[in-house]
């Protein structure tokens, strides 16, 4: 008989609310225990300060379902991150193993509109195959509601995704139109389709690892970070935020603005640090740490591409994003997938305002066959596209090899930077000097020995490195603001970064089609 009464009522929402937070009851949890996954409300701990999170939704479930269907697959909600309010969601794959249906679908669209409209950063916790197959084409309308409230999203506030166990169909593809994906070592995987159904459709057999592992799609480029467990996960994305402002409309968080406003032993470390050798490798990030504050870096897409490294730092306190040559990779060249992940990483600064700092060490970019076939005339030139559309302040620093086409997409004057500096090991040119004397000694050396041929070249690499291939040339055209002593750098990105904080470009308002957000 049920009890109409306040404390009847009051008893019937405690029994509720318990049912919500475990609808698969003490099963569910041994199934969770055995796979060693956290329940969705713990990721969500996780992610949010303590005490914070507020859940929203929990007693939806689809119509006629019993109570332990309660949350239909997703816990909803939000709190606060660093102080700062954030929107989640978490995947709970003990309700219909954390499908999409027509409830799980207005749940996370109503809280996607809500972070639009406070304009906070949303955070998704992926944990789930994808569509649910018993709802049939409602579970797809709601995908598709989804994905449309990305755009919604998209350059307004940050939207995170946490790809979490094996991830398949929607699960992967309303994540991939987000700003950043972070996945765990071991326990994340993406695949259109998983292996089993790959297996029954064409007969392919391939392992899981194989075809959608945090590494292996970290190395083709869909997940921008893998972390050793889902600590570490959530410890990045809450890092993360902290180099981000919480919509367009506001500023990134100034943290420990005015430290060391002189020169310091580190940064006059910097005027010993390049070596001699034009061919020497060195590791880019060395140089990252001595020129930012407190040396911190949040590296994005480490694993791909890592030619070329991308991700926050901070000068004078405020927000930077860091696009750089990685010498010990490559040599620094420019090849498609570097200049892919970094047009990515410009677009997202772009739309969030921060500015762009590019530290230049590149021989040029990558030729051959392959790169023809991956379309590197094509995909490489957005990368040029993406530095002219940003109009957020914008400094080089060239410290040793801009050759070629790859000085110009690497942040040179001509394409829009506001100020650019070099460092006297610059050398800018067409090419290096080696390549140079091929192409112009071949003429002089026409019936030389091999001796007296490689001293002519010797001759003219000499010449070149000197008169040629130098910063001073670029000075004097205007096309280089000031040559510094590299232990000058740190405190010279802050007076220009400080100059251009007020910057403002207008632009007409029109549609791009080559490169749409």
């Amino acid at each position: 008989m049920t009890d109409h009464t306040t404390a009847g009522k009051l008893a019937e929402l405690r029994r509720k609310l318990e049912i919500a937070e475990e609808p698969g009851g003490e099963k569910a949890i041994a199934k969770r225990v055995a796979k060693g996954i956290n329940s969705p409300r713990k990721r969500l701990e996780m992610l949010f300060d303590e005490g914070t999170f507020v859940e929203v939704g929990a007693l939806v479930k689809a119509p006629g379902a019993p109570e332990s269907g309660f949350g239909d697959g997703v816990v909803t909600g939000h709190g606060l991150v660093h102080g700062r309010p954030v929107a989640a969601f978490s995947h709970d794959q003990t309700v219909m193993g954390g499908s999409v249906g027509e409830m799980f679908g207005r749940k996370v669209s109503a809280l996607m509109e809500w972070a639009g409209k406070l304009g906070c950063p949303m955070v998704g916790i992926n944990d789930s195959a994808g569509a649910r197959i018993q709802d049939a084409v409602t579970s797809l309308a709601w995908y598709a509601e989804m994905g449309r409230r990305n755009d919604l999203l998209s350059g307004l506030a940050p939207q995170v995704s946490v790809i979490l166990g094996k991830c398949a169909g929607g699960a992967v593809y309303t994540p991939a139109n987000t700003d950043i994906l972070v996945a765990v070592e071991d326990k994340s995987y993406m695949f259109v389709t998983g292996p089993d159904i790959l297996k029954a459709v064409n007969g392919e057999e391939i392992s899981a690892e194989d075809l959608g592992s945090a590494h292996n799609q970290a190395r083709w480029g869909n997940i921008h970070h893998v972390a050793e467990d889902e600590t570490a996960a959530f410890d990045w994305v809450r890092e993360y935020l902290q180099y981000m402002p919480s919509s367009v409309y506001e500023e990134p968080p100034v943290i420990n603005p005015g430290l060391e406003p002189e020169i310091t032993e580190s940064d006059l470390s910097l005027n010993e640090f390049m070596p001699d050798s034009d061919n020497a490798g060195y590791d880019m990030h060395d140089v990252i740490i001595r020129l930012f504050d407190d040396g911190a870096f949040h590296e994005v897409a480490e694993i791909f591409a890592p030619n070329i490294i991308t991700g926050f730092a901070r000068v004078d306190g405020r927000s930077v994003g860091v696009v750089a040559n990685q010498p010990s990779v490559m040599a620094g060249t420019l090849d498609t997938d570097a200049s892919e992940k970094a047009t990515r990483f410009v677009r997202i600064c772009n739309a969030y305002n921060i500015p762009l700092v590019f530290l230049v060490d590149t021989p040029g970019i990558l030729p051959g066959l392959a790169e023809e076939q991956k379309g590197t005339i094509r995909r490489s030139g957005k990368f040029l596209y993406a530095y002219v559309e940003a109009d957020v302040p914008k400094v080089t620093v060239v410290l040793r090899k801009a050759y070629g086409g790859a000085y110009a997409v690497m942040g040179c004057k001509q394409l829009g930077a506001d100020i650019n500096f070099a460092w006297p090991t610059a050398k800018i040119a067409v090419m290096g000097a080696e390549s140079a004397a091929v192409m112009l000694t071949r003429r002089q050396t026409e019936g030389m020995s091999v001796a007296e041929a490689d001293k002519v070249r010797r001759d003219f690499i000499d010449f070149y490195n000197v008169m040629m291939a130098n910063p001073y040339l670029a000075a004097e055209k205007g096309y280089i603001d000031a040559v510094i002593e590299p232990s000058e750098t740190r405190l010279q990105l802050r007076k220009a970064l400080a100059q251009l904080r007020d910057k403002h470009v207008l632009r007409t308002e029109r549609k791009h089609y080559l490169m749409p957000i």
